[in-house]
Formats: C-alpha cells, structure tokens, sequence
C-alpha cells in the first residue's frame, strides 16, 4: 500500500488594518497583513494546522513586519477583524 503524506501550506488570507498607523513611515491606512497557514496533508486532505505565519506590509513604504515586530495597535486591530469575521 503507498501512504502520500507530507505538509503544505494553505491559502494565504489579507487583511487590511485601515485605522492603524505604519510604525515606520507614520501613514494610516497603508498596512495589510498576511496569514499563511501549514497543514499535515495525507493524500492531499488537510488533517492538522502544523503552523501560522503572518507578517505586515506597507503598501507606502513597502516595509515588511514579522509577526514579533507587530506594535500593539497593529495587534490589537488585528484581533478586532479576525473576531468580526468569525
């Protein structure tokens, strides 16, 4: 019998952050974050969430966050979106 099992990541979701302030360059309204998730797969069906990576961008002066560099208002907004959508 062959097993096909491995990780792949799922579909990478945006969410833009309208009211926040870019850290960096100071505009508001220039900030999407992306989420990608990585998934256990056998024979390509999803079982487990293995990880989650997010990061930030500004769409200004194209500056990259990870996750960790998040200030608290990026945070926070982020949260509020993610409740709203559930």
């Amino acid at each position: 019998m062959i097993l096909f099992f491995g990780t792949r990541s799922g579909k990478t979701r945006s969410h833009s952050l309208p009211h926040t302030f870019c850290p960096y360059c100071e505009q508001q309204g220039t900030l999407t974050v992306y989420k990608t998730s990585n998934w256990f797969h056998i024979f390509w069906i999803r079982i487990f969430k293995i990880s989650t990576n997010m990061m930030a961008e500004c769409s200004h002066c194209k500056r990259g966050f990870h996750k960790e560099e998040f200030s608290e208002d990026m945070s926070q907004q982020l949260i509020q979106i993610e409740s709203q959508a559930k």
